[in-house]
């Protein structure tokens, strides 16, 4: 019961993706392709609007000979990647509900293929898995399972709830019309039109051509790196460009988050929407831009 594309990779290996897997040369990609012609996070499976849709991250695509950041996935689709290389869409299966879980403070989500709750610093989802986790669900290929703690796996179904902690969650059906992203609306500041100057290491905010901050260090790091990719992109791809020297995944995603909880303060302080900088609940991290803003990518 999830909304998944089945791909066919170059040597004919089939790979089932998806809301939010990546294709790329990176080893935690869902459709790994070992090839240099290709990003590390070259594209990523969406789930947009009741479709499964493939958007470019670091790399680029093409269908029929045409050049394309975005396209809903369709049976027997090719999509060329690099000149001689090309992967082909074998089909895509959409249900009616798919499942999800949502508690008092974890939003209602969809649930990926392999993920992990997590007790602190506040309960929350985390696509794949973290040993730090209270509790872990995954997807065999026909059913849904969920560990909690040391306990043995045991199915998991819509209707079912389970404590993590204190935190009590539900596991629920989720219409695939609802289930896909939600347009957003400006939180904890004004909608005021922003423009945005990318610098790489500093960033400056303008509201009505007024300097309404100045963003430094890895909060500056985080805008200018998700203006280059010029779309979402995974954590792990974000946290890959800003630590790269660091292997521990856990390690660099609390960096990330400590980060992410500081850029948004200071938004709010300012009072610019905190949700410029927004997360899916899904991994996928992305500028959230309205129709008046402006971007200059000067990185």
């Amino acid at each position: 019961m999830r909304a998944h594309a089945r791909f066919r990779a170059p040597e004919g290996a089939l790979y089932e993706l998806v809301h939010g897997d990546l294709i790329g040369r990176l080893g935690c990609a869902a459709m790994p392709l070992d090839d240099g012609r290709v990003s590390e996070a070259h594209a990523m499976v969406s789930l947009r609007e009741q479709e499964l849709r493939l958007v470019a991250l670091r790399g680029g695509f093409a269908v029929d000979g045409r050049p394309v950041s975005e396209i809903a996935l369709r049976a027997g689709m090719e999509i060329v990647l690099a000149q001689g290389l090309s992967i082909e869409v074998e089909d895509v299966y959409l249900p009616s509900v798919v499942l999800g879980v949502e508690s008092a403070r974890i939003p209602r989500q969809v649930l990926p293929s392999v993920c992990s709750i997590l007790e602190r610093p506040e309960p929350r989802l985390l696509t794949g898995y973290a040993e730090r986790g209270g509790a872990w669900i995954w997807y065999t290929g026909d059913a849904w399972r969920l560990r909690l703690g040391n306990e043995p796996p045991r199915a998991l179904l819509a209707g079912d709830t389970f404590m993590v902690g204190d935190e009590r969650l539900h596991a629920i059906d989720i219409p695939l019309a609802a289930a896909g992203l939600a347009p957003t609306r400006p939180h904890g500041g004004v909608a005021t039109p922003l423009r945005i100057l990318a610098n790489f290491d500093t960033v400056h905010l303008f509201r009505n051509e007024v300097v309404a901050a100045v963003l430094g260090g890895i909060p500056a790091r985080i805008i200018s790196e998700l203006v280059a990719l010029g779309g979402p992109a995974h954590w792990t791809v974000l946290t890959g460009l800003l630590w790269p020297q660091e292997p521990d995944p856990d390690v660099v995603r609390s960096r990330l988050d400590v980060n992410l909880s500081r850029l948004r303060r200071k938004l709010r302080e300012v009072r610019i929407r905190s949700d410029l900088v927004h997360t899916d609940g899904a991994g996928r991290i992305e500028l959230l831009l309205y129709p008046d803003d402006v971007v200059e990518d000067r990185t």
